[in-house]
């Protein structure tokens, strides 16, 4: 009966539609956690900052359960934050970080406010690629306790655990200790208000990726790979992943796509092709861009200046430009 009961929920709250994205609560991946025991309903809804009245839909559909005695509904939310959106590769040195650093500033660009929480745990880049050298993160007190303030640079508030690092040592961080850092990085900075955040998540399926999926309102997540297969067969695992927990992937990032020829123009697929689009077809997912291979994105990566802002007339720029635009476009009616 407690499958025909999860069923029977399942059916209901895909009658809730979120009407900026015209798709159900379910599909959207905004529903975690599900659980029937006896005649309860148990279950996580993540959401955004400007999505509350779920709580109350959810609440009215499944007031029609005649067998069920109460619903409990854990909201999972980050205050003031309308749009979560996770950034995630299958492996490391696909330019991940690079390509969250370069959306974030294109959506800054487009007028979002925009926040990029650094949450790779094995290899935190992203203040040296905004320019940031060691800073002191700041605690401040909010009526809701303490809280760390996240840096401002660039026109993006950016919280990073390499900020609490020391200089060149690993951050050696096991199980608990790990699990309670992220979870304080998602629960315990004061953001402001935001249209976009955006979590750089750490490669790979490990308990670092799941505790942050578990623990934060992810509406969606970009995939970033390179053309090869290698690349692709360590993303199809990713995808495994998202689709375990619910978390719908929004579209495909293609980095190092090909070499533009300096003189003739022309193009040159070092790693191969055909990758992203691969992936997307499987996925039925967009591909966003195409990101070719510039030495300049490398270089604005180490002096801590974005391509996506430092050369706005480059053909790299124009790309992370397209996908900021293409994500604004869907979540424009929300923010």
């Amino acid at each position: 009966m407690t499958i025909v009961y999860q069923q029977e929920v399942v059916e209901l709250l895909k009658q809730v539609i979120e009407p900026t994205l015209k798709n159900d609560i379910v599909s959207l991946g905004m529903v975690r956690n599900l659980r029937i025991v006896d005649d309860y309903v148990y279950l996580r809804l993540c959401i955004g900052s400007h999505q509350q009245q779920f709580k109350t839909e959810v609440e009215a559909k499944l007031s029609a359960l005649t067998w069920c005695k109460k619903t409990y509904i854990q909201i999972c939310t980050i205050p003031g934050v309308k749009i979560t959106l996770g950034i995630s590769s299958g492996k490391g040195g696909v330019g991940k970080s690079t390509t969250a650093v370069n959306i974030a500033a294109a959506l800054s660009l487009q007028g979002a406010k925009v926040g990029l929480l650094d949450a790779d745990v094995y290899g935190p880049n992203v203040p040296q690629m905004l320019g940031l050298g060691q800073a002191d993160v700041e605690v401040i007190q909010t009526p809701t306790g303490d809280k760390f303030l996240p840096l401002e640079v660039q026109g993006i508030k950016l919280m990073s655990v390499g900020l609490l690092a020391e200089k060149n040592r690993p951050l050696a961080w096991r199980g608990p200790v790990l699990h309670k850092i992220i979870t304080q990085f998602i629960n315990d900075v004061e953001w402001g208000e935001l249209d976009y955040l955006l979590i750089d998540l750490p490669p790979g399926t490990g308990d670092a990726q799941i505790t942050i999926i578990q623990e934060s309102p992810i509406c969606g997540v970009i995939l970033v790979t390179t053309p090869q297969q290698v690349a692709v067969a360590d993303v199809r695992r990713n995808i495994y992943m998202f689709r375990q927990v619910g978390v719908p992937v929004l579209g495909i990032v293609e980095n190092m796509s090909y070499l533009i020829c300096g003189d003739c123009g022309s193009r040159t697929y070092i790693f191969g092709s055909g990758g992203g689009e691969q992936l997307a077809a499987e996925l039925q997912a967009p591909l966003l861009g195409q990101i070719p291979i510039d030495a300049r994105i490398c270089s604005g990566g180490d002096s801590g200046n974005p391509i996506a802002t430092s050369e706005q007339a480059s053909p790299a720029s124009e790309v992370f430009r397209k996908i900021a635009i293409a994500l604004h476009t869907n979540f424009t009616t929300a923010i």
